[in-house]
């Protein structure tokens, strides 16, 4: 029988495992808010768990699962470039007979598939093991926009994967189950000569209970970096009252910000909010939305 983690009461569990963006860093500077890659784990009361993207904090995720039991598990990648993919070849749980994963990424806009993409990094030189030799299954679903169900049929969770602006073909994506949501949009491309957002960008945001989201730059790195394809914490603010979210999780801290810089960033941030809880994610904290 495959393993759906088991948490208690009613309501939605948030887990960040990884929150950097673009490479892991390590070192006493980055320990309290950790130096990982984007790994999020959301867990609901019966169901299977849902990882947004699978960075070098999956490989932590999944020491907190049994050794004892395949693991069950849907993911959502919100693009494949490297530092949202590099710990799948590193979770432990893939080694698993029994164990089955549904992977749910954007087609390339070259035609080739998250399976294309993945099979051609995870293979010798680069890796020891080709991606078909895992022993888990592994279930592919190329995706763009699309609304659809995962976890238990008895009782499935909704999930809304839509464009957003950055480099190259991305996703965000909004779960909900039990009368609350949560929304991902890690990588985001702020407009340049002013705050707006894309309608994609508005209907995955909308009253949303938390937002997760690209918090990278500091206003004056981002004016040499503006098609970077990231934004400030700043526009995260605005983007979070504009669309009435609840709570805002800053995201995918820059890895040449140390722990100081991104405290200076939160204290900014909810300094300029006026409707919005803010916080600034940090590994192996874990964030309760309560269900309605």
């Amino acid at each position: 029988m495959a393993y759906s983690r088991p948490i208690g009461g009613e309501d939605l569990v948030v887990t960040f495992y990884g929150v950097r963006g673009s490479t892991p860093c390590n070192g006493p500077e980055v320990a309290r808010y950790g130096g990982n890659t984007s790994c999020v784990a959301v867990e609901i009361p019966g169901q299977p768990p849902v990882l947004f993207d699978l960075g070098t904090g999956l490989r932590y995720f999944g020491r907190t699962c049994p050794d004892d039991q395949p693991l069950k598990a849907s993911c959502l990648i919100g693009h494949l470039h490297w530092d949202h993919i590099q710990g799948l070849p590193f979770f432990q749980p893939l080694l698993r007979e029994g164990g089955e994963f549904h992977i749910y990424a954007p087609m390339q806009e070259d035609g080739r598939s998250a399976y294309d993409v993945l099979k051609s990094t995870i293979t010798p030189p680069m890796f020891p093991v080709e991606l078909h030799g895992i022993p888990s299954s592994l279930h592919f679903h190329d995706i763009v926009d699309a609304d659809f169900t995962i976890g238990s049929a008895d009782s499935p969770v909704s999930v809304m994967a839509r464009r957003v602006p950055h480099v190259g073909l991305a996703l965000g994506y909004r779960v909900t189950w039990g009368g609350v949501s949560v929304t991902y949009l890690s990588d985001h491309q702020q407009p340049q000569g002013g705050f707006f957002a894309d309608s994609s960008v508005r209907e995955l945001c909308d009253g949303t209970d938390l937002l997760i989201h690209d918090a990278q730059y500091l206003p004056h790195e981002f004016a040499s970096k503006a098609d970077w394809g990231h934004c400030t914490a700043e526009f995260a603010v605005w983007l979070a009252e504009e669309t009435g979210a609840r709570r805002l999780a800053l995201f995918h801290h820059d890895p040449d910000h140390d722990d100081d810089c991104v405290d200076e960033i939160l204290a900014s941030a909810r300094a300029m909010a006026t409707s919005v809880d803010v916080i600034a994610a940090s590994e192996r904290t874990s964030v309760t939305v309560p269900a309605r």
